[in-house]
């Protein structure tokens, strides 16, 4: 089995996060892509998110219709921090796949210095940047020169189609009132308007149990 994973918070999921992880799925023939919503993330330690449940319904609800595509709730469940080191260790258990891929974004791989235990999770995935037409791969490259260039050679930037979406101008747009028809699914669009998701920003963790 070849496995993708995408982690991410998804708050809210989106038609670019489904772009990218189709993308990557077709170029590498991958059997499988398992988005992951993340319980703690030790880089976003200090900013509010919603509720692990409303991120896990909604990430569920953008994946219903792609066959290939499932959702893991594994560090929505585990305490303390969330590590992808950690979260790659159980998926390799549960799965045995030949390969693993991890899903990011090529901003988040400028971070790969500081995440946990990165020579040893380079060592059991490979790691894939998606990135848009365009994007300027100078910051990553010299970033990735302070790696050994054995762990290097296990990065990959992906080019994907180029949509300017995101989850933080989402959430402003419904907290404005806004309109956010075509930039997620319509399950998941359906599901923020009806329970109230975003229209008071991210203040405090927002839950079901209110």
């Amino acid at each position: 089995m070849k496995l993708g994973v995408m982690g991410g918070t998804f708050d809210p999921v989106h038609y670019g996060h489904l772009v990218v992880a189709e993308g990557v799925r077709y170029e590498y023939r991958l059997d499988k892509v398992i988005f992951v919503p993340a319980g703690r993330p030790p880089h976003k330690a200090d900013r509010p998110m919603s509720g692990p449940e409303h991120r896990l319904t909604i990430t569920a609800l953008a994946i219903a219709s792609n066959p290939y595509f499932e959702v893991s709730d594994l560090e929505i469940k585990r305490p303390g921090l969330s590590y992808t080191y950690d979260t790659i260790r159980e998926l390799q258990s549960l799965y045995r796949p030949e390969v693993v891929y991890f899903i990011t974004g090529a901003d988040a791989v400028l971070e790969l210095l500081s995440w946990h235990r990165i020579r040893e999770l380079l060592a059991m995935c490979r790691f894939i940047a998606a990135t848009r037409p365009g994007y300027n791969l100078e910051n990553l490259t010299v970033k990735l020169k302070l790696l050994p260039a054995s762990l290097v050679e296990r990065i990959v930037p992906v080019e994907v189609p180029a949509l300017a979406i995101s989850s933080s101008d989402i959430r402003r747009r419904v907290s404005e009132g806004r309109p956010i028809k075509y930039l997620l699914p319509e399950g998941v669009e359906e599901y923020v308007l009806s329970t109230g998701l975003y229209r008071q920003g991210l203040h405090q963790e927002t839950s079901f149990c209110k």
